[in-house]
């Protein structure tokens, strides 16, 4: 068998592992979220099972998201266990070939699966998390448990800055509509220090592009007297999906969108560490699959004639879990500024990766 073909054949093994583990964890996910959700929400009696199941496929994928780097560590022990249970292994080494040239298949398809899990399958997800918070809320509309909490929204740019505050909201064909609206404006002196200029209050304020819409206005500047307006005009800084993004954690926004987002939040005033953080955890999304990948295949080595395969292959499980929960507790640190944010995203990674190819090192190379 040629290198390119053993490679191949590598490859497609390590693929059907990761497939077969995909399929069983997003199984257990889909039905705990519909069980979750048919507790939570199954109380209406206008709610159908049909709803339920709606909702569960939306919000389902930002948790398999969450999962996938256990997913490429079962379906690579998985893939690597059978060819070693099969002798396959052995084969591959009696002819020559290194361990190192046939992990080097799954090691660049995890990669490749990451860039794709960032670059594509992260904004699908998170649209449907969005997508899933509309119609939860619609769903749950008028219902004692769900009363709608008041709204906090910020803007601004170089010279000045906006805070508004709103009893309600929704969104109607993708506008968001404020009611019961009060917005504070600030303007910045020489000193880079907001100073207050003047307080509008309106009835309901509609977000267009480019600016908002105010009806029903009473403005007041600081010193004078109240005037009152039909309508008003405010220049602002944020879109639709910008102003939804402010209702949301930094986990359902987009990848491409956690750029414009930290730097609107920095305009407003607003700490973007949170931001910073998920842009940083996504970039380093490609490593931790590829670690995953290389510390299950390097668990999974140990010639099956030897034995103690199985307890090998759950060594590598548990570090496994070790490593992801280890890079959520990093991210916990970094979100408290304890250590720095480049640190708590990349370290799990880049310490799991280097765990990996050591063990591969002296498992191979003695």
């Amino acid at each position: 068998m040629s290198a390119a073909r053993l490679e191949r054949y590598v490859l497609l093994r390590t693929l059907a592992g990761v497939g077969a583990a995909l399929a069983v964890i997003s199984s257990v996910i889909l039905l705990g979220q519909f069980v979750d959700l048919s507790r939570s929400i199954g109380v209406r009696a206008d709610v159908s099972a049909g709803d339920i199941f709606g909702l569960t496929l939306l919000k389902s994928p930002s948790v398999i998201q969450l999962l996938l780097p256990i997913v490429f560590l079962f379906g690579v022990i998985g893939a690597f266990s059978g060819l070693n249970r099969r002798s396959e292994l052995v084969a591959m080494r009696a002819a020559g070939v290194s361990a190192w040239r046939f992990i080097a298949p799954a090691a660049t398809a995890s990669f490749i699966a990451g860039v794709i899990a960032v670059a594509a399958i992260n904004p699908v997800s998170a649209a449907l998390s969005a997508r899933f918070e509309a119609d939860r809320a619609k769903i749950m509309s008028n219902y004692l448990g769900d009363i709608p909490k008041d709204i906090w929204l910020r803007q601004g740019d170089e010279h000045t800055q906006m805070v508004i505050h709103a009893k309600s909201r929704d969104t109607v064909q993708g506008e968001i509509r404020l009611r019961g609206v009060s917005l504070f404006i600030y303007q910045k002196n020489k000193a880079g220090q907001p100073e207050f200029k003047r307080r509008l209050e309106a009835g309901e304020a509609v977000l267009r592009p480019g600016f908002w819409q105010l009806k029903d206005v009473r403005e007041a500047s600081a010193g004078e007297s109240s005037v009152r307006s039909d309508s008003l005009s405010l220049r602002s800084t944020l879109d639709s999906e910008a102003a939804v993004e402010r209702f949301a954690s930094p986990d359902a926004i987009a990848f491409w969108r956690l750029p414009a987002a930290i730097r609107l939040t920095e305009q407003a005033g607003f700490s973007a560490s949170g931001y910073r953080l998920k842009f940083q955890q996504m970039l380093a999304t490609p490593v931790l699959f590829t670690a995953m990948a290389i510390l299950a295949a390097a668990f999974s080595l140990r010639l099956a004639r030897l034995g103690g395969l199985a307890g090998l292959a759950g060594a590598g499980v548990a570090l496994g879990f070790v490593v992801f929960f280890f890079d959520k507790f990093a991210g916990a640190l970094g979100r408290a500024d304890i250590i720095p944010l480049f640190a708590a995203a990349w370290a799990p990674a880049v310490v799991a990766l280097l765990s990996g190819l050591t063990l591969l090192c002296y498992t191979e190379d003695g």
